[in-house]
């Protein structure tokens, strides 16, 4: 899923920004802001470690490592998607960003990783004259689509039940595109190793219906509140640390 500004889903916005602003710095700090203090969302991801760099992906041909660094960032989100509230487990991000070889800036993805979150009231479904009780779990994973350097990317939410199928996503054909806005001032807690705590939010985004979900669709759906156009939420805590390529290790 790597790509750079060659990539056709979105060459514009990867050259937009100036070279001197980093992808998630530029994040932390996009114009917005949100008083309620529901735009803060607890555990603050700045309590975990950032130390795994090995998802850096590879640079473009003729990049400078010196000049490219790769960012990992991790975030625990908390969601509100149509009747739902959750606390996401934490997610990491990795990606990297320089300017090309012919002075525009570049991004390349690297990788996303996640662990399910249990959503509280299970889901409660029919089996004959029976109601019964099951585990419901949603886990994020990668839409394809990302821009650090104005805080947009897209994903797609996994639903996990064993009254589901096993590929139950909402976002199936479109993943949802999130539009972060700052909630707070960044700010440094490490000049060395630099790391870097931010909060951020989007109110505007829309929520698909979950689909491929198996004869109890309808149903989760109704369970779930979706799809909903509006009132929706996704506040984003997280807290980011980089290396240059020339501070990695060979490879």
């Amino acid at each position: 899923m790597s790509h750079t500004t060659a990539d056709h889903r979105r060459p514009a916005l990867v050259r937009r920004a100036a070279v001197s602003v980093a992808g998630a710095a530029a994040l932390a700090t996009v114009a917005g802001a949100y008083s309620p203090s529901h735009a803060y969302a607890e555990p603050t991801a700045a309590d975990q470690p950032l130390t795994d760099f090995s998802d850096c992906p590879a640079l473009p041909a003729g990049a400078d490592p010196a000049r490219w660094r790769c960012e990992v960032h991790t975030a625990a989100p908390l969601l509100t998607m149509g009747k739902v509230t959750v606390t996401l487990a934490p997610i990491t991000m990795t990606h990297a960003e320089g300017p090309l070889p012919d002075g525009t800036n570049g991004q390349v993805w690297g990788a996303m990783h996640s662990t399910p979150t249990a959503v509280a009231g299970g889901f409660p479904a029919a089996v004959g004259e029976h109601v019964r009780l099951r585990g419901l779990a949603i886990q994020p994973e990668y839409g394809g689509r990302s821009d650090f350097y104005t805080g947009r990317f897209s994903l797609r939410f996994r639903l996990l039940s064993p009254l589901l199928a096993p590929n139950c996503p909402i976002g199936a054909n479109a993943p949802i595109d999130f539009q972060l806005k700052r909630s707070g001032p960044s700010q440094w807690v490490s000049q060395d190793p630099p790391l870097i705590k931010f909060s951020a939010y989007d109110d505007t985004f829309s929520a698909p219906a979950a689909e491929h979900c198996g004869p109890l669709a309808k149903v989760l759906n109704q369970r779930l509140g979706l799809p909903a156009a509006s009132g929706n939420l996704m506040t984003y805590d997280a807290a980011y640390t980089f290396k240059t390529y020339d501070q990695l290790p060979a490879r």
